[in-house]
């Protein structure tokens, strides 16, 4: 993944998933499409970001251990 791909992911992630968000495929495919649209709207191409093990793991991973306010 580039520099730019885990940049993007990672202020993504952050700024779009709820604190409320689902772990359902279907919640986590309509992330899937928007990080997939938002990401294309900035010339990032999908292989900068698709270079994780699995990206659905990765979002619901994040859905799963977000605590607002609470440091990594």
């Amino acid at each position: 993944m580039s520099t730019r791909g885990v940049n993007f992911l990672d202020r993504w992630i952050g700024n779009n998933l709820p604190e409320t968000a689902k772990t359902d495929a279907v919640s986590v495919s309509e992330y899937m499409h928007k990080l997939y649209a938002d990401a294309k709207a900035l010339t990032i191409k999908r292989e900068e970001i698709e270079e994780v093990d699995s990206l659905y793991r990765t979002l619901v991973d994040a859905v799963v251990h977000f605590a607002p306010g609470v440091p990594e």
